[in-house]
Order: C-alpha cells, then structure tokens, then sequence
C-alpha cells in the first residue's frame, strides 16, 4: 500500500522534471543560449524523454511512450555524430 502511494507522489516529480528539461531546452535553444550542436541541449533532451517515458509507463500512456522513446532515441544519436565529428 505505502509503495502505491510512494509511486503516486515520485513518478509526477519524475514526469515534471522531465517536462521542465524539455522546456529549458527548448527556452534556451530560441533564446541562442544553447546551440543544437552542443551535446547539453542533447542531455535536456535525454532528461526529459527519460523523466516523460517513466511518467507515461506508471500510466500506461502508450502515445506518450513511444514519442519519448523516440525523441530519447534521437537525442542519443545526435550526441554520438557530435561526438565522433568531434574526435574524427
């Protein structure tokens, strides 16, 4: 009983932190204090699709899943091409 209560008040926080990394990212990619090539606007990004994936699987959300999953997916991949160009 207590761990249903636990996850009713911990995975909102998580969805929460995940809406306000996508937020700031975004904020700060229009406001040019981020660039879409620096890896930390790809780390909000991760954030966010992590925090909104956990939020959406507690409620069994499978539109919201599977666009998190997604948008995570491409953020990861944009880091690595940054990465290796970086190194290559």
């Amino acid at each position: 009983m207590i761990l249903f209560l636990i996850a009713d008040i911990v995975y909102p926080i998580i969805g929460w932190v995940g809406t306000i990394a996508y937020l700031l990212g975004y904020f700060l990619l229009t406001t040019n204090k981020l660039k879409s090539n620096q890896v930390s606007y790809h780390v909000l990004n991760i954030i966010g699709s992590i925090g909104l994936t956990a939020n959406a699987v507690y409620y069994t959300d499978l539109p919201n899943i599977v666009v998190n999953l997604v948008w995570g997916i491409i953020a990861l991949g944009a880091i690595i091409m940054l990465l290796r160009k970086r190194s290559g």
